[in-house]
């Protein structure tokens, strides 16, 4: 934990460009990139993905940086999450700069989600919460809501596009451009996203309306949002032209073709995994004061509709409610994939790809050829994206650490009543809790010691397992073997492999025996994260 944490602080650098002296300086419009970003200014320390071999900004990296970097400079997370919605940075559309090789690439939206979890640490922390700041990120993150919204929806229906969405090769095309059938894809992982960026949403002007009562109508916007785009995800009735599949228990991205009729892209991926981080707990007071949001709730409860995601109305453990895309029976469905040891469930954490695609790839046939996705626990055989990235198979920290978090969350709903078999087919059932509990586990042996003294993290490279000098100096790679737990990638401090940290500090208060000691609705309201503990 000490490495990971201290890695990060030391991949800070200086970051200086001036976006329209650099334009100005190339003669030839071929070398002319980000031409729209023009008034883009940095000159500041920034936290990096990999200092050794990425040394410059990624936003959606950025955002994951902040839950390690929290713990031990909560200011430093503060400022870096806050950096990037400056004018020099945000344009005026609020579209965020993703990185450096191409600021128009569309990150998945992970900023709002960070910025409601740094104000939570830090009203735990210090006994009080940052309402300037919260204010202030609130606006801007309203404005780069608006952009996905008016950019990324596709036909004001609701359902999202995005493009690779940071997740590079991990479908049958290359997300970022032209897909070479024509149409367009609808994403499940991109219409999760803005479920979550709503979620945040409502949640931040919840937060705000305890100051200022006037943020109700925000409330009420934000908590619309949810529903629609929620409900976009599996529309009322049967459709074989939505991202769930009722057959399969798994939701995927859909592919319509220009003449408007549509096919599923059947790779079991992580995009399908995403919906389950799409969930938000309101304790019983967060209503109180709030009376159009408790008429809407009660329109809801009325007009009953809210048939295909979890239903806002009903009440769960003490009495909390959820906002959620998935039920009681999706959520078990899609569980008992992601649970599969057979299928995501590694002895290292969630793989990006269910191993059930090694022996049965998905095949997609267009102009006589064959577009094959098949199960890659290491490196990449697709050329996509240079070859140099890989979501067919691998264990990746930030979105492993998305999943736990919302296990958490929906634990704090269900309570002990509700257990799935972990792992899938075991005859062992677990409540939601004990399987974060278990999962974070996994990722964190990636690098601690086996029984046999051997830390997966370094494969098999037997200087760095056994060679006094090296065997203790941890390396915090890209992305992780999806059978091994082998480090893959940029290996030096791939920053969001840091989250790691976070992750065992979680774990170090779950194990404290004054944690152990507490009854289940203690429990509970700890981990649901409205009053800031559940970091």
């Amino acid at each position: 934990m000490r490495q990971a944490l201290a890695g990060m602080m030391w991949s800070k650098q200086y970051y200086n460009l001036d976006k329209e002296a650099w334009l100005h300086g190339r003669a030839s419009a071929a070398h002319r990139r980000n031409p729209d970003w023009q008034h883009l200014r940095a000159h500041d320390v920034i936290s990096m993905p990999d200092k050794w071999e990425y040394p410059w900004f990624a936003v959606w990296d950025l955002a994951f940086h902040a839950f390690a970097l929290m713990l031990v400079d909560l200011d430093f997370a503060k400022l870096q999450l806050s950096m990037f919605l400056e004018d020099r940075y945000l344009r005026d559309d609020g579209a965020i700069p993703a990185y450096e090789w191409n600021f128009s690439d569309v990150n998945p939206p992970v900023h709002a989600y960070a910025t409601l979890r740094v104000f939570q640490f830090e009203r735990a922390k210090r006994g009080k919460g940052d309402i300037a700041f919260l204010s202030w990120m609130f606006e801007r993150l309203s404005r780069n809501f608006d952009w996905w919204v008016e950019r990324k929806s596709i036909d004001g229906r609701d359902v999202f596009e995005g493009g690779f969405l940071g997740l590079d090769n991990i479908g049958v095309f290359d997300r970022s451009h032209a897909l070479p059938t024509g149409g367009h894809l609808e994403q499940a992982d991109g219409t999760s996203w803005m479920v979550i960026f709503a979620q945040v949403m409502l949640r931040m002007s919840l937060e705000l309306c305890r100051h200022d009562p006037s943020y109700e109508d925000r409330a009420l916007h934000y908590f619309d949002r949810v529903l629609s785009i929620a409900g976009a995800l599996d529309r009322v009735g049967e459709h074989d032209d939505e991202l769930w599949d009722e057959d399969d228990g798994f939701f995927y991205d859909v592919l319509r073709f220009p003449d408007g009729h549509a096919t599923r892209i059947k790779v079991r991926s992580l995009v399908g995994l995403l919906p389950l981080g799409a969930v938000a707990i309101f304790e019983p007071e967060t209503l109180a004061g709030l009376p159009r949001l408790r008429a809407r709730l009660q329109e809801l409860a009325e007009a009953k509709d809210t048939a295909t995601i979890h239903c806002p109305t009903e009440t769960g453990y003490s009495n909390r409610r959820m906002l959620a895309i998935v039920d009681e029976v999706k959520l078990r469905r899609i569980l008992s994939r992601m649970l599969d040891e057979e299928e995501f469930y590694s002895p290292f954490g969630i793989r990006s790809l269910s191993r059930g695609h090694r022996d049965q790839p998905y095949v997609f046939h267009w102009a006589g050829q064959e577009h094959v996705v098949r199960y890659l626990p290491a490196e990449s055989d697709s050329g996509m994206f240079g070859g140099n990235s890989n979501w067919r198979g691998p264990v990746w920290m930030p979105t492993n650490f998305l999943l736990v978090r919302a296990l958490y969350d929906l634990y704090s709903y269900y309570g002990d009543r509700f257990t799935v078999e972990c792992p899938t087919g075991s005859g062992q059932h677990m409540t939601l809790f004990e399987v974060a509990q278990d999962l974070s586990k996994r990722l964190v042996g990636i690098f601690t010691r086996d029984a046999e003294g051997r830390r997966p993290v370094f494969g098999g490279a037997e200087r760095l397992q056994s060679h006094p000098h090296w065997r203790d100096h941890v390396l915090f790679y890209e992305y992780f073997h999806g059978d091994n737990g082998a480090g893959i990638g940029a290996s030096h401090q791939t920053g969001w492999t840091g989250l790691v940290a976070s992750l065992m500090s979680i774990l170090s208060r779950l194990d404290a025996d004054d944690f152990k000691d507490l009854d289940a609705r203690a429990r509970a309201r700890m981990l649901a994260g409205t009053d800031g503990e559940a970091q």
